[in-house]
């Protein structure tokens, strides 16, 4: 699977979280260099837009995404 088109700007990586720690290498890993369409982020990302996305959104945070994806969502 391609790498994330989102990796290079990804305000998780580049601001919050260090990818050379531990948790971090794990993360990107996983989430960036393989598994993107996983990605809490990504799905919020492709649901509502760029600026949809909280900052303090980790990738393996999915129940978060689908509240905040559900709650924008029209009723």
């Amino acid at each position: 699977m391609a790498e994330c088109d989102c990796l290079p700007g990804c305000p998780f990586f580049n601001d919050k979280m260090p990818d050379d720690s531990g948790l971090g290498s794990m993360y990107k890993k996983r989430y960036c260099l393989s598994g993107f369409m996983a990605c809490a982020r990504h799905q919020v990302k492709d649901a509502l837009g760029k600026p949809a996305v909280p900052v303090d959104l980790y990738p393996n945070m999915h129940d978060r995404a689908k509240e905040i994806i559900a709650a924008a969502q029209p009723v």
